[in-house]
């Protein structure tokens, strides 16, 4: 089974990205170093990151979007198409990534 390659070139999110501040910066680029050397089944498992699906929020195409924390403060919106986390988002508060 092959590792996670992560996409990073949605707009949404690299605004985001671009406008943390630098500890929580460093805190999503630790997270998706961590998440490149994992597979699948260790990700949806690991209890650091929280992984999450949003059973209220889907693509126009109908996948599914999952949550993860990489920080105290922020979680991402990210979805798997094959062996890509696509990242979409990033939400200061818990329930903002929800809606």
């Amino acid at each position: 089974m092959e590792k996670i390659k992560i996409d990073t070139n949605n707009p949404q999110f690299q605004q985001d990205f671009f406008h943390l501040e630098k500890p929580e910066q460093l805190a999503l680029i630790r997270t998706l170093k961590k998440i490149s050397e994992m597979q699948w089944p260790q990700l949806y498992s690991d209890k650091g990151l929280k992984w999450e699906a949003i059973l209220s929020k889907e693509t126009k195409s109908g996948q599914r979007i999952d949550t993860f924390r990489f920080s105290q403060k922020y979680r991402a919106t990210a979805l798997r198409q094959d062996q890509f986390l696509r990242l979409l988002t990033l939400h200061i508060d818990h329930d903002s990534a929800y809606n």
